[in-house]
């Protein structure tokens, strides 16, 4: 039967796409609250207390609550929420962040997992951070298109019910415009700056799929590094990774147009070096799904790690 795993808010965008990562699964079972009871909180306690690993799938102060109802000191969680992501004994749900992080999912018993663009925002500054290649309090920009399923249950009804009361067909929007992103925080917690960073997100006409774009002015670094160098520490960083590769540089040239949607309905993300050495350039894409390494892929990669499996799902000696 395998451990038992209960998806709180599983009728949402987020726990349905685990519950298909996991539907044929062996080695875990998916138990539920029938709708009737959903929201009875006594029997949301008792369910919460009663399996191996819980994982939130709910709006923040709805997670905060949840965790509260949980006595039982064995019971894991992962917590899909942003509720957690910078807060203190909750271990970062990203499990290339750095050497060790995977093993420190592995023994984590609080586990928050990371938002989709600072997923993709993370991956492609951090290693340049951490490597002294971009100080930690340069100015940064950060800039993203992500498909309307990032915006849950509304914004996919707003795109794709035609008896919606507030439809939406606009091809392509920019939002955040007060420049106080909810991702804003854990991007810069996880991603070692010293300065707040310049994000700005946006959604495209298209269900799923993100591309995450962090420009790099290379003379303006003060150790005025190459194209080459930049790459080099990205490929340094996520070498022998399952999910997250670098994508060579002559890969990355060779790129007439770069999509949003070339990784749906995987967990994989790819980082892009795009460079210009004579103008001592560099921008740098993520590009992933935001319903796969964004969220509910990403959910399943730590679930298997806590629960002492490959992050693929296969057996694994992780410990």
């Amino acid at each position: 039967m395998g451990a038992r795993i209960f998806i709180d808010g599983e009728a949402g965008t987020t726990g349905l796409q685990i519950r298909a990562r996991l539907a044929a699964r062996r080695d875990v079972t998916v138990v539920s609250l029938e709708e009737a009871r959903r929201k009875d909180l006594a029997a949301r306690a008792e369910l919460l207390n009663g399996v191996d690993l819980v994982v939130l799938c709910l709006p923040d102060e709805a997670a905060i609550t949840a965790v509260s109802l949980i006595t039982n000191p064995n019971v894991r969680v992962i917590d899909a929420s942003t509720a957690h992501r910078v807060a203190p004994g909750w271990t970062y749900g990203f499990p290339e962040l750095a050497p060790g992080q995977a093993a420190l999912i592995a023994r984590s018993k609080r586990v928050a997992n990371p938002g989709c663009y600072p997923t993709g925002a993370i991956a492609l500054l951090r290693p340049l951070i951490a490597g002294g290649l971009v100080p930690a309090d340069f100015p940064l920009t950060v800039n993203a298109v992500s498909g309307y399923s990032g915006g849950g249950k509304h914004l996919i009804e707003q795109y794709q019910d035609p008896h919606s009361t507030d439809p939406l067909t606009a091809p392509f929007w920019i939002y955040g415009l007060g420049l106080d992103h909810k991702h804003v925080a854990e991007l810069q917690v996880h991603g070692l700056l010293k300065a707040r960073p310049l994000f700005v997100p946006s959604v495209g006409r298209f269900a799923q799929g993100m591309l995450v774009q962090v420009p790099l002015q290379l003379w303006a670094l003060p150790g005025k590094p190459r194209v080459t160098d930049i790459h080099a520490a990205l490929v340094d960083a996520y070498r022998g990774q399952t999910f997250v590769s670098v994508a060579s540089l002559q890969e990355s040239a060779a790129c007439a147009r770069l999509e949003a949607e070339t990784y749906n309905d995987t967990n994989e993300m790819k980082l892009h070096c795009f460079g210009n050495e004579q103008h001592a350039q560099v921008v740098l894409v993520a590009v992933l799904d935001n319903l796969g390494k964004g969220a509910s892929g990403a959910v399943v990669q730590n679930l298997n790690l806590m629960l002492n499996l490959a992050e693929s799902g296969a057996p694994s000696l992780v410990t």
